[in-house]
């Protein structure tokens, strides 16, 4: 702690960061004393025993950084009352002395919402750091600014009496550093600082600097917890000038007159939507129609399935024969997965540069590039996968001409492969998952926020080995 253990002082219905620490005359600070610039600073009210948070802050530099930002005034709290805050109405939970309310971002949390549920009321500094779990980046941290609520403290004391006091908090208060000191020059279009000599800062893995921490040049982000971090509608669309996530989305598409070298480059840089459930996308009645719920997809296609193969089975010497079959049909489907992952929803390179091609891209696949994070245009519309899977019917009932049962089986064993990769995909983004899928949940998100240009399987990295599109093992820059 800076000072004594208790200290006199009158405090400020809101006061800047440093003046926890600083604005009192009864309270030292090994830098020098500290005392208010204007009687402005702060209103008289009576003096009061000040117990000082064990948030401790450099003073020289970071009162100097951080007095001039907007503050609010933050309660405290005993840990008792954190831990009642542990149901999925009201979920709290800590990070030393800062109290995090979370039960918004729970439902964003990459790895779902159940994990965040089970340290409700809890302390979560180590399972932040626990390698076997996860170790969580500097993002991380930083997704919890705009949660923190207040300070927890053993006991709070007013003139011998247990009261509530007020804290201050002001802008990012987690105690977290990059320990890179200030970056100085220039931030180019991207967010990449430009460095005194007028070139981008880049390190040697490639990441470029961008004021705070080195991030990855094709998205903009440093790590999977950046798809969740809330993005600020206002400050994206004036500093990239693509899309208004207050606005809809597809007139943005088709009447904004985008290049399409400027449309990839912006639509593979995630941002993550928090003004409702999903982004609006029409902004009329057709708003519903462009949403599917998860469970649409088994609700709608294992019923057929199970149908077809029953018709199927007429025509099989046995259970074993037409069991092979769907199992060539499941097998195919990895490799259509793949297929269509690669050379259909990235269809970049060949994709035509015009408004029409821009739409299209963005409506088959590019929204989900933009808006990772979104529950309700994650997976595959049924009329949508009706259009797609049509030609693969009438291809396996052309190469499979000799039987119409067994070209069935088949093409039942790819819609059931579909309807695994569509689960799978959307669990990947949703929830916390089993240690092997935990690994596969890892690979795919490195799509989203390191290259969308490699790592195309999602129920699987087979065919990537195969082809040679595996994305590399990630290199972590000090």
């Amino acid at each position: 702690l800076i000072g004594p253990a208790t200290a006199t002082i009158t405090p400020a219905a809101t006061l800047p960061v440093h003046s926890l620490c600083c604005h009192s005359t009864s309270l030292s600070c090994p830098l020098g004393t500290w005392s208010p610039n204007t009687q402005s600073d702060y209103a008289p009210i009576q003096p009061v025993r000040f117990v000082p948070t064990p948030t401790v802050y450099n003073c020289r530099q970071n009162c100097q950084l951080l007095s001039n930002m907007p503050s609010r005034t933050l309660p405290t709290f005993t840990r008792a009352e954190v831990e009642a805050h542990n149901n999925k109405k009201s979920c709290y939970v800590t990070i030393g002395a800062n109290v995090y309310d979370v039960t918004d971002f729970a439902q964003d949390h990459p790895g779902g919402a159940d994990l965040v549920f089970e340290y409700a009321g809890k302390d979560v500094e180590a399972i932040l750091r626990d390698p076997t779990s996860h170790p969580h980046s500097e993002a991380a941290y930083e997704v919890l600014d705009d949660s923190l609520v207040g300070f927890v403290i053993n006991q709070k004391t007013v003139n011998g009496s247990v009261r509530k006091v007020n804290g201050t908090a002001n802008g990012k208060v987690n105690g977290h550093t990059n320990g890179n000191g200030n970056a100085n020059g220039n931030i180019n279009g991207n967010g990449a600082v430009k460095s005194e000599n007028g070139g981008v800062k880049m390190n040697e893995h490639g990441e470029l600097w961008d004021g705070e921490r080195w991030v990855h040049p094709r998205t903009g982000m440093a790590s999977e917890e950046d798809l969740s971090k809330e993005t600020d509608y206002t400050t994206d669309y004036k500093k990239h000038k693509f899309l208004d996530l207050s606005r809809p989305l597809f007139p943005q598409i088709w009447y904004g007159g985008f290049s399409k070298e400027f449309y990839l480059d912006q639509v593979h840089r995630p941002r993550h939507y928090k003004g409702g459930e999903s982004a609006p996308l029409f902004g009329n009645f057709l708003e519903p129609l462009s949403k599917t719920p998860w469970w649409v997809v088994p609700l709608a296609w294992l019923p057929p399935v199970a149908y077809a193969l029953y018709l199927a089975r007429d025509g099989m010497e046995s259970t074993t024969q037409e069991f092979l079959y769907f199992g060539l049909g499941l097998f195919l489907w990895t490799l259509i997965e793949y297929i269509l992952h690669r050379f259909l929803f990235h269809l970049d390179q060949w994709l035509p540069d015009n408004r029409v091609g821009i739409t299209m891209h963005f409506l088959l696949h590019g929204i989900h590039h933009y808006l990772p994070m979104d529950k309700y245009r994650l997976v595959m519309p049924p009329t949508l996968f009706v259009v797609l899977a049509t030609p693969f019917y009438k291809l396996a009932h052309w190469v499979f001409s000799y039987s119409w049962h067994a070209a069935t089986a088949v093409f039942c064993g790819g819609i059931f492969g579909y309807i695994c990769y569509d689960l799978t995909h959307y669990f990947l983004h949703h929830q916390n998952l089993p240690l092997w899928y935990k690994e596969l949940k890892k690979y795919h998100l490195q799509h989203h926020f390191l290259d969308y240009e490699l790592g195309f399987g999602v129920t699987s990295r087979f065919w990537d080995s195969v082809f040679g599109t595996e994305l590399p093992p990630i290199v972590k820059a000090n």
